[in-house]
């Protein structure tokens, strides 16, 4: 369910995140009465308002547990701005109990196929959702056109609603977010579509083929016309590093340049050992950190290092851009939880 409602008069989050705990510790036993009840109206009364006061775009729901009774999910619904803030509240919580657990984000459920809900007045199950996949070549991900016999009859918004309820049933939030593309929820069924519950089984086939680490080598233009170069991890997505919310941008000058402004020489061994150092100390950081891309144009290099705010990554990084060689290199630190610096890499 998706509640809304003031925003929390606290903006450091790890403070509304404490709060939230401490409540929810107080709670506990109305909370688990109303379950107890089957009162959801008293629920959402009650869990509403806190999770409200976290962020008010954050979506909430009690689901069957895997290990627990119950979960509690509070979920950024596919929004990259707010991911970080439910994996942190994730990570915050109590230890699971027999009655409670925790997720950050709507988990597969093993039953989907048995699953129905009421949409738009109409009774919607997965065992009469069917999907059309095509799966570009060479590309991780799946692209989705669904049909449900009760999409004719509801609107666009209502279809498309039901659709990514649908595949967050069958494959987890996060999962549709890292190998599902385009989505479209059809009208009529498409001449190829086969049983829902057969996706996870497709993009499963799909993830084997990107087990291990891939870099992409992309070549452009800057606005003044010079050639451009970029290498980035292949798939790029910040759902894979939901604390990694802090952009590092290191920008190196460098000497010796082609024609055109790309790197050669002693300025390209240079850089390339630069790259070797800080991903070794990155490494070194216990997975706080990851190189995600890095660009040269116009006889300079620019890292983009993404990190979890909370490892203090940064001074490192500061302290290896010092020994740089070849000119003053620049270190600029900000909050990005989107990945808009690496906007164009992201898959």
């Amino acid at each position: 369910m998706r509640l809304f409602g003031r925003k929390s008069e606290s903006t450091d989050p790890a403070e509304a995140i404490a709060a939230f705990w401490t409540w929810w510790d107080q709670a506990r036993p109305q909370i688990d009465a109303h379950v107890e009840a089957e009162d959801p109206q008293a629920l959402a009364e009650l869990i509403g308002p806190a999770v409200t006061a976290l962020h008010p775009s954050l979506v909430w729901e009690i689901a069957p547990g895997r290990m627990a009774v119950h979960a509690l999910v509070v979920s950024a619904s596919n929004d990259p701005e707010l991911r970080p803030l439910a994996h942190r509240w994730a990570l915050a919580a109590p230890p699971s109990d027999a009655m409670w657990e925790f997720y950050p984000s709507r988990q597969a459920n093993p039953q989907a196929a048995d699953l129905t809900v009421d949409v738009g007045g109409r009774e919607f199950g997965l065992d009469r959702l069917v999907v059309a996949l095509r799966v570009p070549p060479g590309t991780p991900r799946v692209d989705v056109t669904a049909f449900h016999p009760i999409f004719p009859d509801v609107d666009d918004d209502t279809r498309m609603e039901a659709t990514f309820l649908a595949l967050d049933w069958l494959l987890g939030e996060d999962e549709v977010a890292r190998w599902v593309g385009e989505i479209v929820a059809a009208e009529f069924e498409p001449i190829d579509a086969l049983p829902a519950i057969h996706l996870p089984a497709v993009v499963a086939d799909v993830a084997e083929g990107f087990k291990e680490e891939r870099w992409a080598i992309l070549e452009g233009h800057t606005a003044t016309g010079g050639r451009l170069t970029a290498t980035a991890r292949y798939p790029l997505r910040p759902v894979d590093f939901p604390l990694f919310d802090q952009h590092i941008a290191v920008t190196l000058p460098y000497r010796e340049a082609e024609g055109d402004g790309l790197p050669v020489g002693a300025s390209l061994d240079a850089l390339r050992e630069f790259e070797d150092r800080l991903t070794l100390r990155l490494a070194e950081a216990g997975g706080s950190a990851v190189l995600a891309a890095h660009m040269s144009a116009d006889r300079s290099r620019v890292l983009h290092v993404y990190a979890d705010p909370a490892a203090a990554v940064a001074p490192m990084v500061e302290e290896i851009a010092a020994e740089w060689k070849e000119g003053p290199a620049r270190v600029d630190v900000a909050e990005d939880p989107s990945w808009s610096a690496v906007a164009p890499f992201l898959t």
